[in-house]
């Protein structure tokens, strides 16, 4: 019992103390050291933020860490990440690591395993690393255009609020509203009209169809050929009598202008002219006489005796 004085005492419970500070600190930091591990290496161009306990993933779970980072001053290009996988974790030759950036800031380490899983490195082996080229990275390819079109936006903003505060937009929209209340009042008298009225014209249209359809059969039933025939012969007559009655004209025509029958005298001599209407004249003069002197022409006796 005089072995367990009170320097070894406090000996041991420093060493405690160290024991626990150094698991408690590696338990902060990720690092189980009670769990077997394998270590293999990463060669980055640019590790892009990574530190010291940030996890490493295997198709999105968490299968180790990052032990350690390491400038290469053989290789200005390079650094070169040492990793701690779990002993079970098998890596197929061909796997890659990417860095990937999240988006509170943190940079996480993606295996993006090989296609060959017969095939696994051995704890030790070095693997080839590069940023990664998902969505985070494309968005920062395109951060650049997305601040060029900030001024762009903000401009439309202003219009928009600039057309939003339009009086006249709140008078389309009033024209709108009633434009929607016209067009439903048109849309219930089109339903009126399709459920009462179609059905009426629709059934006058059948019965019409079907009256067209026995005079469609009513004139093939018509003997067409006889029928014209008769049209025809009625039609030959009809231009006869015209000719005859063209002829007849021409015929009165000629006889009216010519002076070798009488009715051509008659109309075309001046002097029966003239000489008919000297006899209408002296006729008119005789009965205007007669009229006045009725007892030159005319004698009336009871005894037969003229009166001188």
């Amino acid at each position: 019992m005089k072995f367990l004085t009170k320097e070894v005492k406090i000996a041991l419970t420093a060493i405690t103390a160290a024991v626990l500070v150094f698991i408690g600190v590696n338990f902060l930091k990720g690092i189980n050291i009670f769990q077997s591990s394998n270590t293999y290496y990463v060669k980055f161009k640019n590790v892009g933020g990574l530190v010291v306990s940030n996890p490493v993933y295997a198709n999105g779970y968490p299968v180790g860490i990052v032990r350690d980072i390491q400038y290469d001053y053989q290789n200005s290009e390079k650094v070169v990440v040492q990793v701690e996988l779990d002993d079970e974790m098998r890596v197929p030759k061909g796997t890659c690591a990417e860095l990937e950036s999240e988006l509170m800031g943190g940079v996480k380490m993606n295996l993006i395993l090989g296609p060959n899983p017969t095939q696994h490195l051995v704890p030790g082996d070095t693997l080839t690393g590069g940023p990664s080229h998902g969505v985070m990275a494309q968005l920062e390819t395109a951060m650049p255009e997305v601040l060029a079109l900030v001024p762009k936006l903000d401009s439309i903003l202003v219009n928009l609020n600039r057309l939003t505060g339009d009086p006249a937009l709140a008078h389309t929209l009033q024209n709108a509203e009633s434009l929607t209340a016209n067009l439903n009042q048109a849309s219930r008298r089109l339903n009126s009209l399709m459920a009462n009225d179609l059905p009426v014209t629709l059934g006058k249209l059948n019965r019409t169809l079907d009256n067209a359809e026995r005079l469609t059969g009513n004139l093939a039933a018509v003997d067409v050929q006889t029928t014209m025939q008769s049209v025809n012969s009625t039609l030959a007559d009809a231009q006869q009598f015209v000719n005859q009655l063209n002829g007849m004209t021409t015929d009165l025509s000629r006889k009216m202008t010519s002076t070798d029958n009488t009715l051509g005298l008659f109309l075309n001599d001046r002097g029966v002219y003239d000489n008919l209407n000297g006899t209408l004249q002296s006729a008119d003069s005789l009965l205007i006489d007669l009229k006045a002197h009725p007892k030159r022409y005319v004698h009336f006796s009871i005894f037969g005796k003229k009166d001188k």
